[in-house]
């Protein structure tokens, strides 16, 4: 399987931290399983009229970045969007990358100079933290199969 996130040129550069998760070792690993993991549900309820399998990875910015910091520590950053949202990603050890990006489909990003992620201000929505909960529990669930 090819990889199209951003970052995912330098994927090998970036290893797992968190024992818990013993088969994801890069973000490559992660992004493989969460292609199986991703779904209507664990999308941003105002984006599930548009989420599909052809774009799986829409609405799932915010708690797959803090899932891979979870695994891979780091910062979760975030590009503020024309619609008032940020569209979130990882920085490990100033390496940049994006597991979510090709919702956008082609649109380039700025990844300079955005602001860190907070989980209590993202998780005080309890929506969203039941969403990283899942996303969280079904890659366990898929770990051990």
């Amino acid at each position: 399987m090819r990889n199209n996130y951003y970052g995912s040129e330098i994927s090998c550069k970036i290893t797992s931290i968190n024992p818990d998760f013993h088969a994801i070792r890069t973000p490559d690993d992660l992004y493989g399983a969460l292609t199986k993991i991703w779904c209507e549900y664990s999308c941003a309820p105002r984006m599930r009229p548009n989420w599909s399998e052809n774009n799986i990875t829409l609405g799932q910015c915010s708690i797959t970045a803090f899932l891979a910091q979870d695994i891979f520590g780091g910062e979760v950053h975030g590009i503020f969007r024309s619609e008032g949202n940020f569209h979130c990603y990882n920085v490990v050890d100033g390496k940049i990358f994006d597991l979510t990006s090709e919702q956008f489909q082609g649109e380039k990003l700025d990844y300079t100079n955005n602001p860190e992620q907070s989980r209590e201000k993202h998780f005080a929505n309890s929506e969203k933290k039941a969403r990283y909960e899942y996303l969280r529990e079904e890659l366990r669930k898929f770990l051990v199969r």
